[in-house]
């Protein structure tokens, strides 16, 4: 029988698909990560949280851009 899966693992998977959909787009978010210390939380069940990080002017602009774009389709 397959173990479930690990909310950490879906967390890693999350963040691996946003990388890839970004990367579509000609967008790097370098401080895109899973934020490990949410799974210490006492909360039940841990959903984790997803860590966007910093990016410069010309990256959130490039995203923003994707995202209006993605709007108006």
């Amino acid at each position: 029988m397959p173990q479930p899966s690990r909310p950490e693992d879906d967390m890693t998977r999350c963040v691996e698909e946003l990388r890839a959909a970004l990367t579509l787009h000609g967008i790097t978010l370098p401080s895109l990560r899973v934020d490990l210390p949410t799974f210490a939380g006492a909360y039940r069940p841990a959903e984790g949280l997803v860590a966007l990080g910093n990016c410069n002017t010309v990256t959130a602009r490039a995203l923003t851009a994707a995202l209006r774009e993605a709007a108006c389709s």
